[in-house]
């Protein structure tokens, strides 16, 4: 498997990882997977459709994520490892084509997809890494395993049962993660086992987040597109809009440009990379939220409001403050205050939003944003300079 290159397919050591088009072009699949996301939850917004929607992008972001580290260790210009990320691309994509019944009569494409992601990406892994990575491989392999298995069950099955077997399956493989995959013999996942490159893994998860921005324009445009173009329509369209450039700017300000300063200064960057993650994901997750929220507000804006719908027009934007503030705290070991007194006038706001025409909930949610960044920028100036945190830990 070296595919002619001294040192087979893993990235040079002396050579800057940057991000490759390959990367690029794989990403492209989950603009459509985010969509499928939005759409599965729009046709749905209950409690049973919120949690079904979460469990399917757990499975997406666990896609994602595993493609991520295989071209942070491995050179995605040989052959190999392209033809690899090419299949993770396919699997992504056939996932998000079935993903809206996924819970009903598609549910054993996705299942068998995503169970045989697991186990073909990881024997791979522990078949082509060089030792002593190569035991990292085998770690994965056995937790993939198991959780492919629970994942392929649930697909045969149905109702609760599938609901039981696919959250167990989501849950095994996070905390498998989380606890870095310890494995009888083996032990767990160390910095020795899995050499990190701190530049290329932030700018994956950068990339990810502008990916989902592009979701939330892509499904705002369409929708808008599709009717008539009324002023409260335009107006609903506008504060989509601005809401989306101050989610870009919130998140870009200082944490959001120091990931890889981050990550570098670390004493345990595989230890740093959970809180990364994790934050992207719920970032990821409020920017979904929040695209449902735009398409219902542009298609009826000055309609009658419903307790669920300010949920999602408030819920959307407080998830991504939740996440973005783990991300700060990651990174700096500190909360701006900004951020908590953020989430609580959005909760403040969601009784009397409740009497509301969705256009006007919605277009609340940018002030408080608006609030945020004035407040960043207020800070900025006070303090021009900021180091990570010296630990480098949550």
């Amino acid at each position: 498997m070296g595919d002619g290159k001294p040192g087979g397919l893993l990235r040079g050591p002396e050579e800057r990882q940057q991000v490759a088009l390959l990367e690029l072009f794989f990403d492209l699949a989950f603009v459509f997977a985010l969509t499928q996301l939005s759409k599965n939850l729009v046709s749905d917004l209950t409690w049973t459709g919120v949690y079904q929607t979460f469990v399917l992008l757990l499975a997406l972001w666990w896609v994602w994520t595993l493609a991520a580290w295989i071209t942070n260790r491995m050179d995605p210009r040989r052959p190999t490892v392209q033809a690899v990320v090419l299949g993770i691309m396919v699997g992504t994509l056939v996932m998000a084509v079935v993903l809206t019944d996924a819970f009903g009569a598609h549910g054993v494409i996705f299942a068998s997809v995503s169970a045989a992601l697991h186990i073909a990406v990881m024997l791979f892994l522990a078949l082509a890494l060089p030792h002593p990575e190569r035991r990292t491989g085998r770690r994965l392999l056995v937790w993939s395993t198991g959780t492919g298995v629970l994942w392929f069950a649930g697909g045969l099955t149905g109702g609760t049962a599938r609901n039981v077997l696919w959250v167990l399956a989501a849950v095994i493989d996070y905390a498998a993660y989380t606890l870095r995959y310890p494995t009888p013999r083996l032990g767990r996942v160390t910095l020795p086992d899995w050499p990190l490159s701190a530049g290329h893994l932030a700018e994956r998860h950068r990339q990810l987040f502008i990916i989902a921005l592009g979701e939330l324009i892509l499904v705002t445009g369409v929708t808008f597109t599709q009717r008539d173009f009324t002023p409260d329509r335009t107006g609903a369209l506008a504060v989509s809009v601005l809401t989306t450039v101050l989610f870009w700017r919130i998140y870009v300000f200082r944490a959001g440009e120091l990931l890889d300063s981050a990550i570098a200064a670390a004493a345990d960057p595989v230890q740093l990379t959970r809180p990364l993650a994790l934050a992207h994901l719920i970032m990821v997750a409020g920017v979904v939220v929040t695209a449902v929220g735009d398409e219902m507000v542009i298609t009826d804006p000055l309609g009658h409001n419903h307790a669920a719908w300010v949920a999602v027009l408030l819920g959307g934007p407080a998830l991504f403050i939740v996440g973005r503030a783990r991300l700060e705290q990651a990174i700096f070991g500190r909360v701006s205050r900004n951020r908590p007194i953020a989430l609580l006038a959005l909760l403040a706001l969601s009784v009397p939003l409740l009497f509301a025409p969705p256009l006007l909930a919605a277009g609340a949610v940018p002030l408080v944003l608006a609030a945020v960044v004035v407040s960043d920028a207020r800070n900025a100036r006070r303090h021009p300079t900021e180091p990570v945190a010296a630990h480098g830990r949550p």
